[in-house]
């Protein structure tokens, strides 16, 4: 799962003119689902996008998480073009990107996670033509990336000195 997060002041998704999700200040999501990611990328995603800090307390730019923010919220709009590969030619590749059927529930997996940790959660509508509108803080933008977010390695112990 790849996610695009931004810090806003305030983000809105429209379909068709009507508004279907919107927020004051927190995190605007942007969700891609690729081939073979699963319920555990989208929790491990959505505790990372709560533990963040990128909020400030005072002096301190990037102090507070969502989860710390009083009021904070985060709209989840599917995304599969953040799946797309240019590295050839100028037409993209969505050969990466998960089917409907697999990505939709997993978007939605992304979203209850977030809201499972206390914070309120608006989406998009899923497969639809979107109209996103935010106004950015910041700005403040972050990719994640399930594939990066594996648990880290420990070193080798080195030779006894």
């Amino acid at each position: 799962m790849r996610v695009v997060l931004q810090r806003v002041r305030w983000a809105r998704v429209e379909v068709g003119g009507e508004e279907v999700g919107a927020i004051g200040a927190g995190l605007l999501a942007l969700v891609g689902v690729a081939e073979g990611d699963g319920p555990d990328d989208a929790r491990r995603l959505a505790a990372k996008t709560v533990r963040l800090r990128l909020f400030g307390d005072g002096d301190r730019p990037f102090d507070r998480a969502l989860a710390d923010l009083p009021g904070g919220a985060l709209l989840c709009v599917s995304q599969f073009t953040l799946l797309g590969d240019v590295r050839r030619g100028n037409r993209p590749s969505w050969s990466r990107a998960a089917a409907p059927e697999v990505a939709a529930p997993l978007v939605e997996a992304y979203a209850a996670a977030v809201a499972g940790h206390g914070v309120p959660v608006a989406r998009g509508r899923f497969g639809a033509a979107m109209a996103v509108s935010l106004e950015n803080d910041g700005p403040v933008t972050l990719v994640l990336d399930s594939a990066g977010l594996a648990a880290p390695r420990r070193a080798a112990p080195g030779p006894a000195a």
